[in-house]
């Protein structure tokens, strides 16, 4: 199963990207608890991928595709923006950086998905979930 989205950089695209995920968590029959494990960090990134990546530039896209082959699903989103240091990034549970609002979502996408794997310098990201035989629901 591979879905494709060509998300505008607006925050309201984000529906689409909750929408997706949703469709392939219930047709495959996956417990609700692996839908939030996938959406928080599909979300974030997507998210990280309009305002940070493409400044929300109308003019700038942002693509998402999933695949799910195998029990392992894979989220790849890119946008259109110089990348980031992702090698050099403060902890967001540090003392001096929990009051801050920003800088979790990384955090929580590395929590939460099994691989998070940076590509074209901080441009693209892809994230992969294991999902083994126990986790779905049988017919």
């Amino acid at each position: 199963m591979e879905k494709d989205l060509h998300l505008k950089s607006e925050i309201n695209e984000i529906r689409k990207v909750e929408k997706v995920i949703d469709e392939v968590i219930e047709q495959n029959r996956f417990p609700e608890e692996i839908f939030g494990n996938v959406l928080i960090p599909a979300v974030e990134a997507v998210n990280n991928s309009i305002v940070h990546g493409n400044r929300e530039d109308p003019s700038k896209c942002v693509w998402f595709n999933l695949k799910l082959k195998n029990n392992e699903l894979n989220i790849y989103i890119e946008d259109e923006g110089e990348g980031f240091d992702y090698e050099n990034l403060p902890d967001p549970t540090a003392p001096q950086n929990i009051e801050k609002i920003t800088g979790r979502g990384i955090f929580l996408m590395h929590k939460l998905s099994d691989e998070v794997t940076y590509i074209k310098g901080g441009k693209a990201v892809k994230l992969s979930f294991k999902l083994s035989q126990n986790q779905s629901n049988p017919v």
